[in-house]
């Protein structure tokens, strides 16, 4: 109990730093600084992995698997490429959403903050009940695998169709303006401002709903996609919060080169996939933890290489 503590408090600790320190004056991230920020966060996220086998090798943590630190710290290291490479869909949509609600580049940054913040809780939640349901009813494995499968299968022919999204027809959008009087102006980085009806959401607190409600949805993915590399809770959730708190400066980086990425949804259905058909067939082929490591690495490299080489096909022919 000790250690999910202390996890949890450097979470706090960190957001903290993040919106009072670093980004305390509201600003335009630029490529340069998302860029370094990203290193930073990939950084840190790979030398976690130190700390978990240290962990691993001690009684600080509960390790119900019985699982050797080195066999615990590449478990963490392949579920935090999972998280952060199936997150990518989402950078997509909140690209798609910050365009739709016209949300200047400076306060693009503090709805991500509270986005991420409630990302943090919500997936708390979802990886809670979804261990819980792991290991008392081990048949759900099967379950979360044809579900993989069928998430992946869907991507593959419905793609079009997903880029297709409008924030401002979803039923997301429609429901809050219900609840709530929505305005479509803005006042710096205020959520709320006063209207003649009274208080109203501006279009940055509706983009954060919309971004959050999203990511629940995407987490429906890839909460099941690393309970197929572990059920030990504290590696699930530790993975998990470091791929959502690089999640920002990931998406600042990307942000101007999201056309040059296209390709690597086919890397996200692969991932999808290996992990799907792990799970349904775990009683039957076990796939050591290097290997589930390297195949996703190798799909986000051959993502990244094939959708760098389209874009420069398609550059030649315009020219």
């Amino acid at each position: 109990m000790t250690v999910w503590i202390l996890f949890i408090a450097l979470i706090i600790i960190i957001l903290a730093l993040d919106l009072g320190v670093f980004n305390k004056t509201p600003h335009i991230i630029s490529t340069k600084e998302a860029s370094k920020w990203t290193a930073i966060w990939f950084t840190v996220s790979l030398l976690f992995s130190g700390v978990v086998y240290w962990l691993y090798s001690t009684d600080y943590v509960l390790n119900p698997s019985q699982l050797k630190p080195s066999v615990a710290a590449m478990k963490f290291i392949t579920g935090y490429l999972i998280e952060l490479s199936l997150s990518i869909d989402n950078i997509f949509v909140i690209a798609l959403v910050f365009t739709s609600f016209n949300i200047s580049k400076k306060y693009q940054h503090r709805v991500l903050f509270w986005g991420i913040l409630g990302a943090v809780v919500f997936r708390g939640l979802m990886i809670f009940f979804g261990v819980l349901l792991i290991n008392k009813f081990s048949w759900t494995t099967y379950i979360f695998g044809g579900f993989l499968l069928f998430t992946a299968l869907k991507m593959l022919f419905t793609a079009e169709k997903e880029k297709e999204f409008d924030p401002k027809k979803s039923i997301i959008y429609k429901i809050l303006g219900k609840l709530i009087p929505i305005t479509h102006h803005t006042e710096k980085e205020h959520f709320f401002i006063k209207t003649e009806k009274g208080n109203a959401a501006t279009p940055l607190f509706v983009a954060l709903i919309v971004i959050e409600v999203m990511d629940v949805v995407f987490a429906v993915d890839s909460v099941p996609a690393i309970l197929a590399i572990t059920s030990d809770p504290f590696l699930v959730f530790s993975s998990n919060i470091f791929a959502i708190l690089g999640l920002r400066s990931l998406y600042f980086f990307l942000a101007n080169m999201l056309e040059k990425f296209s390709h690597l949804e086919y890397s996200l259905i692969a991932i999808l996939s290996f992990v799907g058909l792990k799970m349904l067939l775990h009683d039957h082929i076990e796939i050591p933890e290097w290997g589930s490591l390297g195949f996703i690495a190798i799909s986000l490299i051959i993502g990244v290489i094939v959708s760098i080489k389209m874009e420069n096909k398609t550059k030649q022919k315009t020219k």
